[in-house]
């Protein structure tokens, strides 16, 4: 088993601007981040630092295209530290600049993998609390040539630092807060159930899994549906937990079979994980090892809700759980409200096979049939 790291450094604020104080920041910073988030937050500081808004160049999740662009725009500038501030797209972004060099496209990263290092320091801002990205090493692109989602997987691409601060989320709407807590706490699970799991990332993805919860309980669930804000430190460090402990565990059924549907039918990273969550852990519950790790996370997470006391009825109510949190947060549960054809099923199937670095961290295995049946019960 490999050993646990805790990589990078993690910090909290108050605001932006006692974090641009205590890190100097200034001209030899690249700020990435988009204009809606710089305005009312960065602006009025008028730090000097470069700045690049993502939206130039693209919209929606991170394609090859999106970021050959920005690194075209970038060649001839002069900068040693990226300030990524942003949600999912600005973090994978910023940690492909962080690791290439002038001459740089994104295929060359992905055929020297191996081999990448860092070029620029990098410290990450998260906007929204769903990817726990400030905290991994990697960074998911849509190599749109191949058609499917893929990612760039180094060392060199962790964070300096991750610097939390919650009131960055302020402005999130109250979609994205839904589809990206959602993934959190996909995140929490899968990294939980995960063979890879050890006992120290076990307790990131309890605590990260309890906090979500238990905020959903007292914001989302009494119907105000900006009553989240109130709790936002707790879901931005449910994220950031939840981030640590796939980090070291890895994810799992869930985010494999999800890929294809980002990669082909442009489906938000978060809706899809959602969609597949419910019939991925009914899947999983057969396993008695999958099993005994619900009823754990029941005792941690759900025991004042409702008094079960053997492990099927625990797994049962876990997974239920799990699943009324999607349908009470308007989630899509089916691929018919994205228009995906029922001929598509055998190119999803051997799309999501492909993904096998995932896969394989699914506690019961998942055959090409298996697939099949998960993707049948969704469309």
């Amino acid at each position: 088993m490999k050993a646990f790291q805790l990589i990078p450094a993690i910090a909290e604020y108050a605001d932006f601007k006692t974090y641009a104080q205590e890190a100097g920041l200034g001209a030899e910073d690249l700020i990435l981040t988009n204009e809606y988030i710089y305005e009312p937050t960065i602006s009025a500081l008028d730090l000097g630092c470069h700045t690049l808004f993502q939206e130039k160049y693209g919209m929606g999740e991170p394609t090859d295209v999106m970021v050959d662009a920005i690194l075209d725009e970038l060649r001839d500038k002069d900068y040693n530290r990226i300030i990524a501030v942003g949600g999912g797209t600005i973090i994978d972004i910023a940690k492909v600049l962080a690791v290439a060099s002038k001459e740089d496209k994104v295929d060359d990263l992905y055929d020297r993998m191996a081999d990448l290092h860092k070029v620029h320091e990098l410290v990450i801002v998260p906007t929204t609390c769903g990817t726990g990205s400030e905290v991994t090493n990697i960074s998911i692109i849509n190599r749109t040539t191949k058609g499917v989602k893929q990612g760039i997987v180094s060392p060199a691409m962790f964070a300096n630092e991750a610097a939390l601060i919650p009131g960055m989320l302020a402005s999130l709407p109250y979609g994205v807060f839904a589809t990206s807590s959602i993934d959190a706490m996909i995140h929490a699970v899968e990294s939980f159930l995960s063979p890879n799991a050890c006992a120290i990332s076990e307790l990131f993805s309890k605590s990260a899994l309890h906090l979500i919860l238990s905020g959903w309980r007292a914001a989302v669930d009494n119907g105000d549906r900006d009553a989240w804000k109130k709790y936002a430190a707790r879901f931005l460090r449910a994220s950031n937990f939840a981030g640590i402990a796939f980090g070291h565990a890895g994810c799992a059924a869930v985010h494999a079979l999800s890929y294809p549907l980002g990669g082909k039918y442009h489906i938000a990273h978060g809706v899809s994980n959602a969609i597949l969550l419910a019939p991925v852990m009914r899947f999983n519950s057969e396993h008695p090892a999958v099993r005994e790790r619900l009823a754990a996370a029941y005792d941690r997470c759900c025991h004042e809700e409702k008094t079960c006391t053997t492990v099927e009825e625990k797994t049962a109510w876990m997974i239920a759980r799990l699943e009324h949190i999607v349908k009470h947060l308007d989630i899509p549960t089916s691929l018919k409200e994205f228009g995906v054809p029922a001929e598509d099923l055998e190119g999803l199937v051997n799309a999501g096979m492909q993904v096998q670095r995932l896969l394989v961290n699914n506690m019961r295995p998942v055959t090409a049939d298996d697939a099949r049946k998960l993707y049948q019960e969704i469309m």
